[in-house]
């Protein structure tokens, strides 16, 4: 390295340090706020709010809730969301639609997911009324100004670029869309490859969007083994085997969502966006239940005729008095022992779930100060370029 270049990396890290000690001492909202977009597997009871049947406030849901009632939550208790909030050390983001979410409470963050809806607004037409992922986009536009109005547009921007954002879309496009009746539109429409090439396109739009509306840590989890669920073993397979169609669908979607979600990263310069891979997290509780304490991953706990799975989990269904040893809760969602075992695994998973980096690593990088809000004009590259020796830790 030349003394011109050495000179130049040393003015640089000095910048650096100043951004990085200015940022530590302006003024901070305390706790960091959470986001959260997508469908049932994250809707914390927003649709308790709306004219649908995708609905989950009634018992038996809820039944190993804290508050022992059905909540919205599609679960015995709690839900990613709740365990995410856990892991980040706050308290339960609220639904958006509910009526306390006012105040400082408005700071925590908000949930904006809404059971059934998809990457396109044609997935869950059948459940009516529900917060397609435009309207939830929206209505993070209307959160922002009502925190703007709380606390000022300054603090609002930061609370929003600081924020922890998390994003679930897509299983519902291949269940309730594509793979919803033989021979639906969709799947008259495309063949399966090219369903997947446009659904990926139209997701990266929604990402783009959430970027362009503040958001600067975004976890994305692909689909699940959506072959795999109560549901659809019941109705697709002679034995109980996964549905081969479905998981040959997110055999397609999930790789197809890393790459794109790489590509996106790399246009904007930083990584934004966190790809967890879900597929993989589930399938190692499915495929082998016992090595994680269950006793099957097969049959639902809360449903009825073959495997649970067939229609609602209500009052009459069966009930397994132990969700513990379920992996699955209803005919498609996990218990909420799965659902930490799929916590853990976005909290401190190797590459092989989380890219290109875990919810740990993302804590400690923005707890000390390498996280730039949307008025940065820095550019980070510089710094990677500086030929230093040592640790970047001692510089």
């Amino acid at each position: 390295m030349s003394t011109k270049d050495s000179s130049s990396c040393f003015i640089s890290f000095i910048i650096l340090g100043l951004v990085i000690t200015l940022a530590g001492i302006a003024p901070q909202v305390e706790a960091r706020a959470f986001f959260v977009f997508g469908d049932s597997l994250v809707d914390n009871g927003n649709n308790n709010y709306l004219a649908t049947t995708a609905r989950a406030d009634a018992p038996p849901y809820g039944i190993d809730y804290p508050t022992r009632r059905a909540t919205g939550r599609f679960s015995n208790g709690l839900n990613i969301p709740d365990l995410i909030s856990e892991a980040i050390g706050s308290e339960a983001t609220l639904p958006y639609l509910a009526p306390e979410l006012t105040g400082e409470k408005l700071l925590v963050g908000a949930n904006f997911a809404s059971a059934g809806i998809g990457i396109l607004n044609d997935t869950g037409v059948q459940f009516l009324n529900i917060i397609r992922i435009g309207r939830q986009l929206q209505y993070f536009q209307q959160y922002q100004q009502r925190v703007s109005a709380l606390i000022g547009p300054e603090q609002a921007q930061r609370l929003v670029n600081q924020a922890l954002v998390l994003i679930t879309l897509g299983g519902n496009d291949f269940v309730n869309n594509y793979y919803l009746v033989p021979f639906s539109a969709r799947s008259r429409q495309f063949a399966l490859p090219d369903y997947v090439v446009y659904l990926i396109s139209e997701y990266r739009k929604i990402l783009v969007r959430l970027y362009e509306l503040g958001a600067r840590r975004v976890l994305v989890t692909g689909t699940g083994p959506l072959g795999c669920v109560p549901a659809e073993r019941a109705m697709r397979s002679r034995n109980g085997e996964c549905a081969v169609e479905l998981q040959r669908a997110a055999g397609l979607f999930n790789p197809q969502l890393v790459q794109m979600i790489t590509e996106l990263n790399s246009e904007i310069g930083s990584d934004v966006f966190i790809a967890a891979n879900a597929y993989e997290i589930n399938m190692d509780f499915v495929t082998n239940p016992q090595a994680y304490g269950f006793v099957t991953s097969q049959v639902a706990c809360c449903g009825q005729g073959r495997f649970n799975g067939i229609g609602l989990c209500t009052v009459a269904s069966n009930l397994c008095p132990n969700r513990e040893i379920f992996a699955f809760w209803d005919p498609f969602h996990p218990t909420e022992r799965a659902n930490r075992i799929i916590v853990r695994s976005i909290k401190t998973g190797d590459t092989k779930y989380m890219n290109p980096m875990n919810l740990s690593t993302i804590m400690a990088l923005d707890s000390r100060g390498f996280f730039f809000d949307s008025t940065s004009s820095l550019d980070l590259q510089r710094y990677a370029d500086c030929e230093w020796e040592g640790d970047f830790d001692n510089r």
